[in-house]
């Protein structure tokens, strides 16, 4: 009898030491799962799409005009309204058709562009260069009132040349890749450490498309 009564109140003994520490765990266990739960929704990244992508062929070579759909997220507008440019990249690459080998790439074009918020002013400043502009933003460019009004301006691409008359034969068969990013190498060091692995910095899409054998009217 002693001895059930000494096993009896060891064992509730160990039962209260031991019910703290598994609601402890019980505890942690579920903030790690909302943590995981939370980094799984940051780790899908910000939807960017093509609305519109035309090719013209015309007198003065091949003309592209696109339209991409995407939303900043808080940290790149947070990044803006402090002052910091974000940098975004238009490339088109035009090749021709090739039945015995891959396509041939016959020219590349690209369209730099630097967005930046000046706060003094509250105006809104677009440039836009062939080559990487950097911080220094020497390139002639637009000022916008409104963020939307410059966004406008990033999205929509209208008869851009992309290739030379001279670059494309009438009687060949040609595609083009056209490619559209957040260019994240331009950013300040800190912001590139920081943007590594996250979603939230991943704006990119690309299209391939046929150009029509037509000339345009």
């Amino acid at each position: 009898m002693i001895t059930t009564v000494f096993i009896t109140r060891y064992w509730k003994s160990v039962q209260a030491r031991c019910l703290p520490r598994l609601a402890i765990a019980r505890v942690c266990a579920a903030l790690l799962a909302c943590c995981l739960l939370a980094l799984g929704a940051r780790a899908e990244p910000p939807i960017t799409e093509i609305t519109q992508l035309r090719l013209e062929r015309t007198d003065e070579g091949v003309m592209l005009s696109a339209s991409v759909k995407f939303e900043l997220p808080a940290v790149i507008d947070d990044a803006l309204a402090k002052g910091i440019p974000m940098f975004f990249v238009a490339e088109a690459s035009l090749f021709r058709d090739r039945w015995y080998w891959y396509d041939k790439q016959v020219v590349a074009a690209a369209r730099h562009m630097r967005l930046s918020y000046q706060p003094l002013t509250r105006r809104w400043r677009l440039t836009v260069s062939p080559n990487p502009i950097g911080n220094s933003g020497l390139a002639l460019g637009q000022t916008f009132e409104t963020r939307e009004e410059a966004m406008a301006a990033v999205q929509h691409t209208s008869h851009w040349k992309i290739a030379d008359v001279g670059d494309v034969d009438p009687d060949a068969r040609y595609n083009v890749d056209f490619r559209f990013r957040l260019d994240v190498s331009q950013l300040p060091r800190p912001f590139q450490i920081g943007a590594v692995g996250h979603a939230d910095w991943n704006i990119a899409v690309m299209r391939n498309q046929r150009l029509a054998i037509e000339s345009a009217r």
